[in-house]
């Protein structure tokens, strides 16, 4: 398999894999007439030797492809951490691939023939979810780097602070004064910019600090 190309950041778009030349220039005028951009593969390998652009969109995937199958390039993607959301399409539909590629994460799975509408109205589903997946992965980055610029002891001091401790009880733990652990509460507090302590809380809920509710 060649290398694959670094990611690039484009518009949104959907991706199409179907081994049927007919399905994949219907389903790509039908892309184009919803004002979408689509890009078409007729096999699994062809799909997985590209990169995927930086930009919120999903791929509509068949389910029975020669060679690897739709259910062989979900796991692969998998595998790969290449996070997408899939919705499948099939002429061959049964309850055991159904089940496997929705415990998987597909977002939906079509029977052939299925209405325009319904594919249009799953596309824009998973290319919904995929900006909120995006924007959600972005603010848990940009947490995480304001989290890597404290120093070992304003990070003991914050997980203490999401613990609900206040300062004399904290500085008991860490053996400090009470007017040290504010000084370093401070730090925490601004460093992470956090406006209150519950939305420092949030932000270590978010980092795995702390147990999710």
């Amino acid at each position: 398999m060649k290398r694959r190309a670094p990611s690039v950041r484009s518009e949104e778009g959907v991706y199409i894999i179907d081994d049927d030349p007919a399905v994949l220039d219907a389903l790509s005028r039908l892309m184009r007439s919803a004002g979408l951009t689509s890009r078409c593969f007729s096999s699994a390998r062809a799909f997985l030797d590209e990169a995927l652009e930086d930009a919120p969109s999903c791929l509509v995937l068949d389910l029975s492809l020669p060679g690897p199958s739709g259910l062989d390039v979900q796991e692969t993607l998998l595998r790969q951490g290449r996070e997408i959301p899939i919705v499948f399409i099939t002429g061959h539909g049964d309850v055991p691939s159904t089940v496997r590629a929705m415990k998987a994460g597909a977002l939906d799975f079509l029977e052939k023939p299925f209405s325009d509408d319904d594919l249009l109205r799953a596309i824009h589903a998973a290319l919904e979810g995929d900006r909120r997946a995006r924007a959600g992965r972005a603010e848990v980055a940009a947490i995480r780097e304001r989290f890597e610029r404290l120093t070992p002891r304003e990070r003991e001091v914050m997980a203490l602070v999401v613990k609900g401790l206040l300062n004399k009880q904290i500085g008991g733990e860490l053996g400090s004064t009470e007017g040290t652990v504010k000084v370093h509460r401070g730090r925490v507090m601004a460093k992470m910019e956090a406006a209150s302590v519950p939305d420092l809380v949030g932000m270590a809920r978010k980092l795995r600090i702390v147990p999710q509710e």
